[in-house]
């Protein structure tokens, strides 16, 4: 994908995680990602360029601040487990959905077994 993602490709990314859901509890400025309740993802949409906080492996996080200009320390997060990406245009579409399925995964890998067995029962979105 050239350029930019737009919202509608992202918020699909975003929501096509088994269970995600979108709420709005920092104000309408920014969307926010959940999985049984947790954030994975969080998306300033009404910023220019668009910016997408993610969860990150501490070790990965570093790296990728080091290799890309548009990975940034995680705006508002614990700088050591989320990253920003902005995104201007410079990330690749294939890096950004990696970064969100990495974030939504440690997420999960984080959630009570239950909840975890839940997921695995739960229909993928259409």
């Amino acid at each position: 994908m050239p350029g930019a993602p737009s919202l509608k490709q992202l918020q699909t990314l975003l929501l096509d995680h088994v269970a995600a859901t979108e709420d709005t509890p920092f104000g309408p400025d920014v969307l926010v990602y959940r999985v049984c309740g947790k954030m994975f993802a969080l998306l300033a949409w009404r910023d220019d360029p668009m910016r997408l906080n993610v969860k990150c492996d501490p070790i990965e996080a570093e790296f990728l601040r080091e290799q890309f200009t548009a990975v940034l320390p995680g705006y508002h997060m614990n700088k050591k487990h989320w990253n920003t990406l902005v995104l201007d245009g410079t990330l690749d579409w294939d890096f950004v959905q990696a970064q969100v399925a990495a974030s939504y995964g440690l997420i999960v890998k984080g959630l009570k077994k239950s909840e975890r067995e839940a997921l695995q029962h739960t229909p993928a979105r259409s």
